[in-house]
């Protein structure tokens, strides 16, 4: 009788897998993927069931009859929850890193990560040969502000191996009541012994755009995340920086660098900030939902001003979105060194027990039809991560004529007026460069576009 009721239960759950039964169910919209839960987009509909195909009656039968081995045998009573459970999880957990079930718990932290709020670490991650890597730290967060990087490789938390647990299982070791220390140890490349570090969990405020001006007229833009809202914070600080610059801006560096993604419609959003017209992206799935293409419709909001995009090893998904359509579409130039290589786009379909399951639906490509899929954007210009230990403007001064004794003097220079003297910026670029290498060398090429756009323009009047 037992062998029965637990054929009839996996007869029941395999025919909502694999049967018509799919899209009678009616599942809610699909939430956005969360930046915290994973490095995906996600697409922001319920893609239609596909055609029913025939039930494999032969490895049901097989599932069943482990079903009820484990059931009778294993070492401990497991009830039929806990097993049907883990078969779901290895159902999906077998297709791809980035498919996943999500229990309750999980889903509703997923919908608090794309709202930008949220209790733990603040780390972006995914699976890799069983341990959990980090796709990036987000910015402000423990972890960051801790120097965990992105490429570490987390093997405990809390001395526990996190080797074999689900993704989904790490994620929710690390997030608790903020306030409470976590363990977490990590693999770093080129360091040979584990790094051992203690985090504190706080509350994790995402405010996924910031800005500030490097000169009169230089902008810096950084996005750390793509949430719900970030297409309208970024109009809002593009707004903020030309009001402090009292004109219309000269150049504007945008840095994508650490950026982990998040929702696919704020890629767009962001990718359109820059374009006025033309394909953005566009993805392709087996069902008719998941093909999709998303155009830029004007204005560009700095007005064909030059645009620098940074990128790293830790920028994933959506980033790769936004570098790509603007690298294809020669509107920026790409700089930094070759990105994560997520080409591949999720949807969150909400299940009838409040849970939902995560499943990978589409590629999505670059305008000019290149697959970012395990390969990731490669940088115009390359910058190797280095750090510039001390730098001072004055080292290899040498002598000019001006200094010498009894020079001629230029009857043209004309002397500044009374309280205006010669801007002298070299403390400021040398803290930059101490600071932000790669920023550095990003300023310095916006500024040569600017210039050599400036005299290839034809003079007015």
């Amino acid at each position: 009788m037992k062998h029965r009721l637990h054929a009839a239960v996996l007869a029941a759950l395999l025919g909502s897998a694999f049967g018509p039964e799919l899209a009678a169910q009616q599942p809610s919209p699909a939430a956005p993927a969360a930046p915290a839960a994973s490095s995906a987009p996600a697409v922001p509909a319920v893609p239609a069931a596909p055609a029913a195909e025939p039930i494999p009656i032969d490895d049901i039968r097989l599932l069943v009859e482990i079903f009820h081995k484990v059931k009778s045998d294993y070492v401990e009573p497991v009830t039929d929850k806990k097993l049907i459970d883990s078969a779901i999880k290895g159902l999906l957990a077998g297709l791809d890193p980035h498919s996943t079930y999500l229990d309750a718990d999980a889903y509703e932290e997923l919908q608090e990560g794309t709202t930008g709020e949220f209790g733990g670490l603040g780390l972006e991650v995914g699976t890799e040969d069983g341990f959990v890597r980090v796709i990036a730290p987000i910015d402000d967060t423990p972890a960051s502000r801790a120097g965990v990087q992105a490429g570490d490789t987390i093997i405990k938390l809390d001395d526990a191996p996190v080797k074999g647990i689900s993704l989904n299982e790490a994620i929710k070791k690390m997030r608790g009541k903020p306030g409470t220390p976590i363990g977490i140890t990590l693999m770093r490349e080129g360091v040979e012994k584990p790094i051992e570090l203690t985090l504190v969990r706080d509350v994790i405020k995402i405010r996924s755009v910031r800005g500030r001006l490097l000169e009169p007229g230089f902008g810096y833009v950084r996005v750390s995340a793509f949430q719900a809202n970030t297409g309208d914070d970024l109009v809002a600080q593009l707004e903020k920086l030309k009001t402090e610059s009292k004109s219309a801006l000269k150049g504007l560096v945008l840095d994508l660098r650490n950026n982990p993604g998040g929702v696919l419609g704020a890629a767009v959003a962001v990718s359109d900030a820059f374009l006025d017209a033309g394909r953005i992206v566009y993805t392709e799935g087996r069902i008719e939902d998941a093909k999709l293409e998303f155009d830029a419709k004007p204005p560009d909001l700095i007005g064909g001003a030059p645009l620098v995009v940074l990128v790293n090893e830790g920028s994933a998904s959506a980033s790769e979105i936004v570098a790509g359509a603007l690298q294809d579409r020669q509107r920026a130039v790409i700089m930094g060194r070759q990105t994560f290589g997520k080409g591949s786009v999720q949807t969150i379909l909400p299940m009838n027990n409040n849970a939902a399951i995560k499943i990978t639906t589409a590629r999505y490509f670059t305008p000019n039809g290149r697959s970012i899929q395990a390969e990731g954007i490669k940088p115009d210009i390359k910058i190797d991560k280095l750090k510039v230990a001390d730098f001072n403007a004055e080292d290899g001064a040498f002598v000019k004529e001006s200094q010498l004794d009894r020079h001629l003097e230029n009857k043209d220079t004309k002397d500044a007026p009374p309280g205006e003297a010669a801007s002298d910026d070299s403390a400021q670029r040398a803290e930059l460069a101490k600071q932000d290498y790669e920023l550095y060398e990003a300023l310095n090429l916006l500024k040569g576009m600017v210039l050599l756009q400036a005299r290839s323009s034809p003079p007015s009047g």
